[in-house]
């Protein structure tokens, strides 16, 4: 090689996709978080996908944890719908759309990518996935504050999000870690949903607090974000999301189901407003007046 050629400039790196035109349909973007595995965040994101949809909103429900996908299991949905043109049809259940890592790998294969190809990966379910118009896109994250939660807060303009948490202190102590990784990238909380909170007796009808009590709570007042509601420990939650029909569709009237609606409620009074508030007081008031100053 000459120094002629050495002295080449490198070419420039294609421009990164501007924000507001990845997702143009989209109204509020919401990360479903926690700071560790096995604290039920994807049931969560389920149930509270299905929740909101059975409220009236058009929902889409994106599966980002690239490494270990669960969503459409738990939603009972193979593959996606199909194609269209180049782009990607979501699938539907239960009157939600969904996008996974699991529609293009076989089962059982193991998902072995660096951190560029998770960026790649995310970036696609945003660009290449014909949402359409949607109330809400909740996004399935990971556990832990690694690249599908960086991608996320580069690639997409965050409405908010929320952490999910069991109320014992091994726990807590991982999401509080998670939340500081949120305040530092600049995406709001909008609060935090306790799971596995008590388990009431089948016969006896005696509570236990397996995981503790209350920590949840706890977190949210030292944060001081909402705290969203608390969802019993209940082995038909587990069994529901294993055949695939979350339980707020298989049981509606059951207090695991009542409990999962009063959170999407509860999250779109946060987000939206209830209407008695003062204006400026909800998150989709302060998105409004970001997007127009005179507001």
């Amino acid at each position: 090689m000459s120094e002629e050629d050495t002295q080449q400039p490198a070419p420039a790196a294609a421009p990164a996709p501007e924000p507001e035109k990845l997702l143009p349909g989209v109204k509020y973007i919401v990360a479903v978080s926690s700071g560790k595995g096995g604290v039920g965040k994807s049931t969560v994101s389920s149930n509270l996908a299905v929740a909101l949809a059975q409220s009236g909103a058009k929902v889409g429900l994106m599966d980002a944890d690239i490494y270990g996908p669960n969503i459409p299991m738990m939603m009972g949905v193979a593959q996606p719908a199909g194609k269209e043109g180049e782009k990607i049809v979501p699938a539907v259940a239960h009157g939600v759309k969904i996008i996974s890592m699991a529609f293009f790998v076989p089962e059982e294969t193991a998902v072995v990518w660096r951190g560029p190809m998770v960026h790649t990966a995310i970036t696609q379910f945003f660009r290449d996935v014909l949402w359409g118009d949607l109330d809400y896109l909740l996004i399935d994250l990971p556990p832990g504050t690694g690249d599908a939660q960086l991608s996320l807060s580069q690639l997409v303009p965050m409405t908010g999000a929320i952490a999910v948490t069991t109320p014992q202190e091994v726990a807590l102590y991982d999401v509080r870690k998670g939340l500081r990784m949120f305040q530092k990238v600049n995406v709001p909380l909008l609060g935090i949903i306790e799971n596995m909170s008590s388990f009431v007796c089948g016969h006896c009808g005696e509570q236990t607090d397996i995981f503790s009590k209350g920590g949840g709570e706890q977190a949210a007042k030292k944060f001081e974000i909402p705290f969203l509601g608390r969802i019993p420990l209940d082995p038909a939650i587990r069994e529901c999301g294993d055949a695939g029909t979350p339980i707020v569709v298989a049981n509606p009237e059951s207090p695991q189901s009542k409990a999962f609606c009063e959170i999407a409620g509860a999250l779109r009074k946060q987000i939206e407003g209830d209407g008695s508030a003062k204006s400026g007081s909800s998150i989709g008031d302060m998105l409004k007046k970001l997007k127009n100053p005179m507001a």
